[in-house]
């Protein structure tokens, strides 16, 4: 009994290090801690979705990044987050215009 509640603390440990780990990441690269972010794919295509640590409904987490449909090439590809503010106004309005699916 014992081993077995140390072992469940470990993973939730585990689990808590990692949640914690990616919003810190996202924060760094965004300037945002959840929430509709700017991502490029791998294609250099530029777009908003939901990005929330720890989850994701309509996409394969993969570490840092995430394999997802591409709205703006219509293609499957891997995605990062992108701070806004290395943007230019013109790469900004148009990322803004583009959403992904907001139902998965």
């Amino acid at each position: 009994m014992a081993k077995q509640r140390r072992r469940r603390r470990r993973g939730f440990a585990i689990g808590a290090a990692f949640l914690f780990i990616e919003a810190f990441g996202l924060r760094r690269k965004t300037g945002r801690m959840a929430g509709t972010v700017v991502v490029r794919c791998r294609a250099g295509h530029l777009f908003t979705t939901i990005w929330i640590p720890g989850a994701s409904l309509k996409s394969v987490r993969l570490g840092w990044w995430r394999f997802q449909r591409c709205p703006v090439g219509r293609h499957w590809t891997l995605v990062t987050p992108v701070r806004e503010s290395e943007l230019g106004e013109t790469e900004r309005a148009a990322a803004r215009q583009v959403h992904d699916a907001r139902v998965p």
